[in-house]
C-alpha cells in the first residue's frame, strides 16, 4: 500500500496554515504543528512549509517511523486509519487503540496472547494482528477497526470533557475523524 493518497488526502483535509488559540498544539501549516516541523529539521517560517515538505514529514513521522507500512500490508483500512489517528493524536496514541482493540478481541488469549500497551508496532502487535486476522478473516478487519474508532471517539469525548476549549474542535473531530 503506497500512503500517497492518504498522505493527499491529509493534507487537503488540514488545509493551510491556522494558528487557532484553543489549540494547544500551536502554529500548523497543512496539519503539520510547528513541533514536529522543528523535529524533522524545518527552520523556516510555518507560513512558508511547503505542500511537498509537508508531505515527506508525514510519510517520514506518520507512516514509515511507526512503521503503518507493516500494517498496511495485513489489515490495509487499519494502516489508513492509525495513520490519520496518528496525525491528529500522535503515532503510539493510535497503537495503543489498535494494541486495546486486538487485547480485548483474543477471547480472554485464547486466539492469541495479549500484548504489551507500549505504543509501538513490533514482533508482538503484527502477531497479535495476524492471529486476530487468521481467527475471524477479512471480516475481522471491519470489527477492529470499529473498535479502534470506539476508542478515538471517547479519547476525543474526554478531551473536550477535561478541557473546554477542545469543545471547539469536538464536532469536527466527530464529523472528519470517525468513520
Amino acid at each position: 500500500m503506497d500512503p500517497t493518497d492518504l498522505i493527499d488526502a491529509a493534507i487537503d483535509r488540514e488545509g493551510g496554515y491556522v494558528d487557532h488559540p484553543a489549540d494547544p498544539g500551536g502554529a500548523t501549516r497543512w496539519g503539520i504543528t510547528q513541533a514536529t516541523a522543528r523535529a524533522d529539521g524545518y527552520g523556516g517560517d510555518m507560513r512558508e512549509l511547503s505542500r511537498a515538505r509537508a508531505a515527506t514529514i508525514y510519510r517520514r513521522v506518520y507512516w514509515q517511523r511507526p512503521r503503518f507500512d507493516r500494517i498496511a500490508q495485513r489489515a490495509p483500512a487499519i494502516a489508513a486509519e492509525l495513520f490519520d489517528t496518528g496525525i491528529n493524536m500522535g503515532p503510539p496514541v493510535a497503537i495503543g487503540f489498535l494494541q486495546r482493540a486486538l487485547n480485548a478481541l483474543n477471547r480472554g488469549a485464547v486466539d492469541y496472547p495479549d500484548i504489551a500497551l507500549d505504543g509501538m508496532i513490533g514482533p508482538a502487535t503484527i502477531g497479535a494482528l495476524d492471529g486476530f486476522l487468521g481467527r475471524r478473516g477479512r471480516s475481522g478487519e471491519t470489527v477492529l477497526l470499529k473498535a479502534v474508532e470506539a476508542l478515538q471517539g471517547e479519547r476525543y469525548l474526554s478531551l473536550a470533557e477535561r478541557r473546554p476549549a477542545a469543545e471547539a474542535f469536538l464536532y469536527g473531530w466527530l464529523a472528519n475523524r470517525i468513520g
